[in-house]
């Protein structure tokens, strides 16, 4: 995931310009970390090209989501007024509009605490949604009559809700099987990174023709007076974390609010105090000379630029509660354009100060023992700040993996065991990606794949094929004549296509060098 850390801040409306830092935040993450690295393995006037595009690709489907939003309120909205009308009697224009704010400001009071979390349980509330009282007279008397648009986005509908309303059983099992896959892909990430930042830290020996501390092999010791190797220690420290971490997957222990702002305090401090040492190692040395273009380069730089640019499953809780939405996808396009310039800075400070770039970038800052005080401060922040930022992500994620697969696999009605919910589906969130961090520390190839492939899906696929039927089914219950003021500026048919046909042709050229690379 890209970030992930606003989770918490949406139970109440908030201006156009907070809500902007809050997707902002979301998506300047994790991903950001292993842009350096892909930029010059890729070259930095492809990834500049490529990065772009993929800029553009991610607001344009970003616009899709938040149409699909918009529809979906929409159809709920409608829903709720047919059932008001079957019950009997006349249905005046001020009672359905007391009746949409009604709807709203309970779905406000009523949000969960992560976009994530709400996306699991969404095709549950949506039939608890329909067995619900329509309106409560005492607070009808209360709100002032106002006109309410259909399409006003007033509760948030989360991409599982709207899959729900949308697609078919199984197009709705797809998409859950999608974020479950990114999702397990996120957890390796977290544990790989968490892992090796430890373990760079703390093994202290260095090979006698050792070249540079980034290029330590993994069969070197990592104590001199030990015969634990690199890999050893990164395993053991992987295992560690997610033995003591892990815990809380089982106590379904959130985030809190002030946790959540301490974390993104501490994140900003790290990513402006690399590019500003990245930067006076510039001034004072002389640049490097990373390649103009590099094809092999390119599927990894795809597969983390789409993760870097990944908000889409977590747009509905952060854009509904967004006071004023009539200028949302100009101030969206300024947010993608502020996002774009600073991983430029990012990635190109790191290119041109640094000859070896290593795939989580926080490692090019090692503490050395001839650091001053204040130097070596700071590198070792650097070094360790993925293991305080991840640490506090982890267990979100598996929560929320845990509950999607119960979406997945679990028959709705049917009882289960306490040990059923409670410890096979989190174990189940455990054990595959640690496996995989036990088999890979490459970041750059985690993230490479787990965004080529996943993140694709919820990037791309997902939000071409939700505005697709979104339209359809709006359109049919609505009728033509009721404007979505939301729609995306991006509505001829042919970008949804396009968008499908974009998604398929990366997946296919990303699967087929991978093959290349692995034949050859």
């Amino acid at each position: 995931m890209a970030g992930g850390d606003m989770q918490d801040l949406t139970g109440a409306q908030y201006s156009p310009l907070t809500g902007l830092i809050y997707i902002f935040n979301l998506i300047v993450g994790t991903g950001a970390l292993t842009l350096p690295a892909a930029f010059h393995d890729a070259g930095w006037l492809l990834s500049s090209v490529i990065i772009i595009l993929l800029a553009f690709m991610s607001y344009l489907t970003a616009t899709f989501v938040i149409e699909s939003m918009a529809a979906a309120n929409a159809m709920i909205h409608w829903k709720r007024l047919q059932r008001l009308k079957r019950s009997g009697g006349p249905v005046s224009e001020q009672l359905v509009a007391r009746t949409l704010q009604v709807q709203a400001i309970g779905g406000a009071r009523e949000t969960p605490s992560s976009p994530l979390l709400r996306a699991a349980s969404s095709a549950r509330r949506q039939e608890d949604d329909e067995n619900q009282p329509l309106i409560d007279q005492d607070a009808i008397e209360r709100i002032p009559s106002t006109v309410s648009n259909y399409y006003e986005i007033t509760e948030i509908t989360e991409m599982g809700r709207m899959a729900s309303l949308f697609f078919s059983r199984g197009g709705r099992n797809m998409f859950y099987l999608c974020l479950v896959i990114y999702l397990y892909g996120d957890l390796a990430i977290y544990g790989a990174a968490v892992a090796k930042s430890v373990r760079d830290v703390a093994c202290n020996y260095k090979p006698p023709n050792m070249t540079s501390p980034l290029n330590i092999s993994d069969s070197e010791l990592c104590w001199a007076d030990s015969t634990k190797t690199r890999l050893d220690a990164y395993r053991i420290f992987l295992a560690v974390f997610v033995c003591t971490i892990g815990q809380f997957v089982f106590c379904n222990v959130t985030k809190t609010k002030y946790l959540q702002i301490a974390t993104t305090l501490m994140r900003w401090q790290a990513f402006i105090v690399m590019v500003v040492l990245a930067t006076l190692t510039l001034v004072n040395g002389s640049p490097a000379s990373p390649p103009a273009s590099r094809i092999s380069g390119l599927p990894n730089l795809f597969g983390v630029c789409v993760y870097s640019f990944m908000c889409h499953h977590s747009l509905p809780g952060l854009v509904t509660p967004i006071s004023d939405k009539k200028k949302l996808y100009s101030l969206m396009l300024g947010d993608y354009a502020i996002i774009l310039s600073f991983y430029f800075l990012l990635a190109f400070t790191g290119i041109f100060a640094f000859r070896d770039i290593n795939d989580l970038y926080t490692l090019n800052f090692q503490p050395s023992p001839s650091d001053s005080w204040f130097l070596f401060t700071l590198h070792f922040f650097l070094s360790l700040f993925p293991v305080f930022t991840l640490s506090t992500n982890f267990p979100i994620i598996a929560i929320t993996l845990s509950n999607n697969l119960k979406s997945l696999f679990l028959t709705e009605g049917r009882m289960y065991s306490y040990w059923t919910r409670t410890v096979v589906f989190p174990l189940l969130a455990l054990v595959p990606p640690t496996c995989v961090a036990m088999a890979t520390h490459s970041l750059e190839f985690l993230v490479g794949i787990t965004g080529s492939y996943a993140g694709a899906g919820i990037q791309y696929i997902v939000p071409a094929a939700l505005v697709y039927y979104a339209r359809q089914e709006a359109g049919s219950a609505l009728g033509v004549g009721v404007r979505n003021q939301h729609k995306s500026p991006f509505k001829h048919w042919m970008w949804v296509v396009f968008v499908q046909l974009w998604a398929i042709t990366c997946i296919v050229f990303v699967t087929w060098n991978h093959i290349s690379s692995a034949v050859s």
